[in-house]
């Protein structure tokens, strides 16, 4: 259960749980921001007409070109939802490309590929819809339909979850915490079996290069960051020591390859070779106020970096496998065989 306090002349006040006026002011908050439900996520449609005579709440397209089904409770009983959304995938799944540029153009303001240029980064890729996924967005939902969803992810590897939000209020103010059922990069990779190929033993670990993340400083006191909130830097928690990782520049490709060497840390708590990280002469030093809160702030894992390229010189090919998530285990084969070229990597177990 979350407990949320304020703090003031230095003491706390807690922040009373209570209903949203209307639920159906999530919809809204999460199609202008889908960050809120820890989403990377473009919005493509609203109130999605099936052909099931039925409407999707929203409809997202991720990095990768897959499908995000997100639905809210609102005044359905929590089991209606789980059937639901559930028969809303057994139509997002027949969406041919062409059909999603159908779809997403009645709904942007612009054409997809310029959208999603603008948004990701980088170009959209060739073929969408390669796979989707289900979000079930509720204030709460009963111990039967966590069950179901729990099943369904945990026996069959569907890619469904449960994002919940809870508004608390204090002092006139309220405050809206969002967080998931299931972990949802356990949910990713269960579903990921089901469709994809084994996994090369290595890891894609997404750089996020910014003002307060710089190559250089990662590649001269070896490490990556992630931080922003415990759904990026939480991600960091799937690298163990002796993980071998690609470390790809959002936009351009990839341009490093290391080997951990120590688990996640807070970035003020990083030791490089010459004593505390914040104690360097860095390339970016907006690290040090990125965030005080610990729930938001930067956190580190320490790499050994074998070889590494400038951003700028950043490695690819048309077709390169990339992913939104901070952390996510590589699988595409050419993809791999690629990278074991660029990098001198002599195998896998290398």
């Amino acid at each position: 259960m979350t407990n949320l306090f304020k703090i003031q002349g230095g003491r706390l006040v807690r922040a009373e749980r209570r209903a949203l006026s209307q639920e159906s002011q999530i919809e809204g908050w999460v199609a202008d921001d889908p960050s809120l439900l820890g989403l990377d996520a473009l919005i493509i449609g609203r109130q999605v007409a099936t052909d099931h005579g039925k409407f999707i709440d929203l409809l997202a397209l991720d990095r990768s070109g897959g499908l995000v089904i997100i639905e809210l409770k609102k005044d359905r009983t929590p089991r209606d939802i789980v059937a639901q959304i559930l028969d809303y995938a057994t139509w997002v799944r027949t969406l041919t490309t062409p059909a999603v540029y159908e779809l997403a153009e009645r709904y942007l303001p612009a054409r997809l590929a310029a959208t999603f240029q603008e948004r990701f980064g980088e170009r959209i890729p060739e073929q969408l819809n390669g796979s989707h996924s289900m979000l079930i967005v509720a204030s709460e939902l009963d111990p039967a339909s966590r069950r179901i969803v729990e099943y369904l992810s945990e026996e069959h590897g569907v890619a469904i979850n449960t994002a919940f939000f809870t508004v608390f209020g204090a002092d006139g103010g309220e405050w809206l915490t969002t967080d998931f059922l299931l972990d949802q990069a356990a949910v990713e990779e269960r579903s990921e079996r089901k469709v994809r190929a084994p996994w090369s033993g290595f890891f894609f670990v997404n750089a996020g290069l910014s003002d307060h993340r710089s190559w250089k400083d990662m590649r001269r006191y070896g490490y990556v960051q992630a931080g922003g909130g415990p759904f990026y830097s939480g991600r960091l928690d799937q690298l163990n020591v002796g993980d071998k990782i690609f470390a790809y520049h959002k936009g351009a490709g990839y341009i490093g390859y290391g080997i951990v060497t120590s688990p996640k840390v807070l970035a003020s708590q990083f030791e490089t070779a010459n004593g505390p990280l914040f104690d360097q002469p860095l390339d970016g030093p907006a690290i040090k106020s990125r965030s005080t809160d610990p729930a938001l702030a930067e956190y580190v894992v320490g790499v050994e970096w074998k070889r590494t390229f400038e951003a700028h010189d950043a490695r690819t090919f048309k077709g390169a496998f990339a992913n939104q998530n901070v952390v996510c285990r590589l699988r595409d084969p050419e993809t791999v065989d690629f990278l074991i070229r660029e990098f001198g990597v002599e195998d896998a177990q290398d």
